[in-house]
């Protein structure tokens, strides 16, 4: 292909015929008549060799090849119009929406803290989290709709990640509990009824996975999608939540819970901030990050003192 002969309007219109899969609805989206849209489709057609799109009935559907150039296509443009971004974010200006990915658990642990120093810089803008959905939604697209995501795990293709701060896990029973502090001991624990969780995106609670690498089951009475409604059941029942120690104490007033060692202990977990490789050098996005991770380094710091 010879890039001299290649105008770039031609890929917004070519990412905009992949976006809609419609003459039409692209053509509206990037502010062109449907006769010039259809004239980039037929131009596009030549240039690579492939009809892209095609008609199925009364519709019209992406080729094989048209799917694959989805991805990659929007990243390359993400990255052009990088080159052209602002080098600079006005904090005390800026009216910017940004979209976070998390678990409930970082929700309680790190948002409160997070939302004062944003309020405070920055008044005007406004945060969207949305739940964990699991490893499985990490990709490009994915990447173009979101500015961050805590969780732990390995690194995610097409993100950088930075350690936030580190936890460990223990045990959560209602204050009054007939065994308590007697869960330290392996027969006690598992004897006892427990509330799992199982987050979306995961086949089982990962404390599960841990304790069948060593060979051991607990009893599951419950199985809930989040940490927060587990610490909720154990706080009215007698059922025991081996959960992150960090929400424990976080909600331990409120809930009037109980902080139990287990007998086995996974030992050190770290959370992550994951943010997509496209915001690398994004100025707001660098601003967020460094308030997320003084948020978390706030974490360690308590725990430190508190230790």
């Amino acid at each position: 292909m010879n890039l001299n002969s290649l105008d770039l309007n031609l890929l917004v219109a070519l990412d905009a015929l992949l976006r809609e899969a419609s003459v039409s609805r692209a053509a509206m989206r990037i502010g062109l008549s449907q006769p010039a849209a259809s004239h980039a489709l037929q131009r596009l057609r030549d240039v690579i060799g492939d009809p892209l799109l095609v008609r199925t009935g009364a519709r019209m559907e992406l080729t094989p090849r048209a799917q694959a150039l989805r991805g990659p296509l929007g990243q390359a443009l993400d990255q052009v119009r990088g080159l052209f971004a602002p080098d600079q974010f006005d904090a005390g200006r800026s009216e910017r929406h940004f979209r976070l990915m998390m678990p409930d658990l970082a929700v309680e642990l790190l948002i409160p803290s997070l939302m004062e120093k944003v309020t405070k810089q920055a008044p005007g803008v406004t945060i969207d989290v949305v739940p964990w959905r699991g490893p499985a939604i990490f990709n490009v697209e994915f990447a173009r709709t979101i500015d961050l995501v805590i969780s732990i795990g390995d690194a995610f293709k097409g993100f950088h990640r930075q350690r936030l701060y580190t936890d460990s896990d223990a045990l959560a029973v209602r204050r009054g509990h007939p065994v308590g502090t007697g869960l330290r001991k392996r027969k006690a624990f598992l004897g006892a009824r427990h509330v799992a969780v199982v987050i979306r995106g995961s086949s089982e609670d990962l404390i599960d996975t841990w304790l069948r690498s060593k060979a051991v089951e607990r009893r599951i009475a419950l199985v809930v999608p989040g940490y927060i409604e587990a610490l909720h059941v154990a706080a009215r029942t007698d059922l025991v939540a081996f959960v992150p120690r960090r929400l424990i104490a976080a909600l331990t007033k409120q809930l009037s819970l109980k902080t139990v060692a287990p007998p086995l202990d996974p030992g050190i977990d770290e959370q992550h901030m994951f943010y997509p490789t496209r915001a690398q050098f994004d100025p707001g996005s660098i601003w967020l990050r460094k308030l997320m991770l003084a948020t978390g380094r706030e974490l360690d710091g308590s725990k430190r003192r508190t230790a």
